[in-house]
């Protein structure tokens, strides 16, 4: 019972996370952007990066959100969910960001 409720806490607070970096608002939370200098951050769309990270944060999050709501009763079919959702949305997040959110 207290490994699910610590499940959800963390749920809540990874959808407030997404939440704040969909809005744009978060790149005080992007690891390297925010300690980047004022030039390296200028080759960067801040709101794009952000979207990005959100989106890919948001999947992170459903994926951690089933993985809670079944526990250990997860089905056979949904156990590489919890490597493999994470694993692939931060590869795709690392790609998009390095392509699509640099400034021209």
């Amino acid at each position: 019972m207290t490994e699910e409720i610590v499940g959800w806490i963390v749920v809540i607070i990874f959808v407030i996370i997404s939440v704040l970096l969909l809005s744009g608002k978060g790149s005080f939370l992007i690891a390297g952007y925010n300690t980047a200098s004022k030039e390296e951050k200028e080759k960067y769309n801040e709101k794009k990066l952000c979207r990005i990270m959100g989106t890919g944060f948001s999947v992170i999050t459903l994926v951690v959100a089933v993985n809670v709501y079944f526990g250990e009763a997860i089905p056979s079919f949904l156990k590489w969910t919890m490597p493999w959702g994470i694993l692939i949305p931060i590869g795709f997040m690392i790609v998009l960001a390095n392509t699509i959110s640099r400034s021209k």
